[in-house]
């Protein structure tokens, strides 16, 4: 009996092609998830929530925006600033269902809805879905002042740079007209792909 061959890395092309059979296979779709939390532990909470998303079944997460503290729009004045994140997903649930899950997410996350826009230990909202435009009381998509908040358009354009948010146009021109005013990247702070 011959000797078993020593395992060698699998090529890069080979992981492309499994990766790129995802959509065959199971019809994935891309969706973006805008992040934000201004009390307790910011980053470790927004780290957790990425850890929970991807460890849902039919989610993946395949990019992750830098960090950006933000100061409160909306809501009361004097709040805590926000980190923010934005991340870009591949998922086979349906919108609803992954609505469901990130609200699951926010009350496992202490997550309290006392204060329209106030603060909050965690947000996680949907902010687009390939090929879905809906409006409806729980969940219109895309995102309706997405085109208009610096706290979602930098992070989405630094994770997805070519992204496009439907019926306003690319992510990097819309950020451009909005301005970063208040939007401060945060080099000393990263989130982490899930391994």
């Amino acid at each position: 009996m011959s000797p078993d061959p020593i395992a060698t890395p699998v090529p890069s092309e080979i992981k492309d092609t499994v990766d790129s059979a995802d959509t065959t296979l199971h019809n994935p779709r891309r969706a973006v998830i805008a992040l934000g939390s201004n009390l307790g532990n910011r980053l470790e909470t927004l780290q957790g929530a990425v850890d929970a998303l991807e460890d849902t079944p039919g989610v993946r997460v395949k990019a992750v925006s830098a960090v950006f503290e933000t100061d409160g729009v909306g809501g009361p004045e004097d709040q805590p600033a926000y980190l923010n994140a934005v991340l870009v997903l591949k998922t086979t649930l349906p919108p609803q269902s992954l609505l469901e899950r990130a609200n699951a997410i926010e009350d496992a996350f202490g997550r309290v809805r006392e204060v329209r826009w106030g603060p909050r230990t965690l947000d996680v909202d949907i902010v687009a879905y390939e090929g879905v435009e809906q409006d409806v009381p729980e969940l219109i998509l895309p995102h309706p002042r997405a085109h208009e908040r610096g706290f979602v358009l930098a992070p989405w354009n630094d994770a997805d740079p070519d992204a496009e948010l439907p019926g306003h146009g690319k992510v990097g021109e819309l950020l451009a007209s909005v301005g970063e005013e208040g939007v401060r990247r945060r080099e000393d702070l990263t989130l982490h792909l899930p391994r």
